[in-house]
């Protein structure tokens, strides 16, 4: 059986970049980490979220996976340097996909919601150096979009009103693009739809990433080849080092990465 990449995040949200990688590269098998004892990342001290990082790496590391994703923002922002440092195995991050959304229109303005980590950090306020010329971008954190994702809760009342108070202080019209800078964020496509003008588009960075990290394992040739994986492709689960294997958790996934595809065309 050939080697699984490995994807890691604070918790369920980064199934959307998995989801994406099971789209685009078939013959590959695929590890999943969630870490469910610490999740949110995205409010916690820093020093913290370095520490729950190199644990997680450690366990992939163990698990002897061909590459890590960080499918997560706030991870990426705060200890992907480090782990990069520390080892060299091809690491792939994640950063809003604020360039790309400045493309689509280049004189409306472009949101980007993220957790409050990424939003204070300094990666990202690089990156906003260096592409928002124009100084047409605005940063908005949404800390409790992540609690609503953790337990399932995407449409409801509250989470819609969460959404409409947060959203409040913008002039929406302004707008081209919500960029969503949380992989957490793309389970709330169908409810933000709602809130925002029809002209303003959703952008988000898992095709990017995942092109990335099709790019970094062709370079050491590390992509599977067809009739190289398994007869059925292996997908497994990890809440925080434990492995999933309750049939209920199973399906919890499944209908997760399921909506995932649906909210994929939004």
């Amino acid at each position: 059986m050939s080697q699984p990449i490995g994807f890691f995040d604070s918790g369920l949200g980064g199934l959307s970049v998995l989801h994406e990688a099971m789209l685009r590269l078939p013959q590959e098998n695929f590890l999943f980490f969630a870490d469910e004892d610490h999740v949110p990342y995205g409010t916690k001290p820093p020093a913290n979220v370095k520490k729950y990082v190199g644990e997680a790496f450690d366990f992939l590391l163990s698990q002897e996976v061909k590459a890590i994703v960080v499918a997560c923002n706030t991870a990426t922002s705060v200890a992907v340097a480090d782990m990069r440092r520390r080892y060299e195995i091809p690491i792939i991050g994640m950063e809003p996909a604020a360039k790309k959304a400045l493309e689509l229109n280049g004189q409306k303005r472009v949101l980007v919601a993220a957790t409050p980590i990424t939003v204070a950090g300094e990666k990202l306020q690089h990156l906003m150096e260096r592409v928002d010329i124009e100084h047409l971008v605005d940063l908005l954190a949404l800390p409790r979009l992540v609690k609503f994702a953790e337990r399932g809760e995407f449409t409801s009342p509250q989470v819609a009103n969460y959404l409409k108070a947060e959203l409040a202080p913008f002039n929406l019209e302004e707008y081209s693009a919500l960029v969503l800078g949380c992989t957490h964020f793309n389970y709330f496509k169908d409810t933000l739809k709602e809130l925002l003008p029809t002209e303003v588009k959703f952008v988000d960075g898992n095709e990017g990433t995942v092109r990335e990290l099709k790019r970094r394992l062709a370079e050491i040739d590390a992509l599977c080849k067809e009739g190289e994986s398994a007869p059925q492709r292996q997908v497994r689960y990890f809440y925080s080092g434990r492995e999933v294997s309750a049939a209920d958790e199973l399906r919890r996934l499944e209908d997760l990465l399921a909506r995932l595809g649906e909210m994929r065309g939004l």
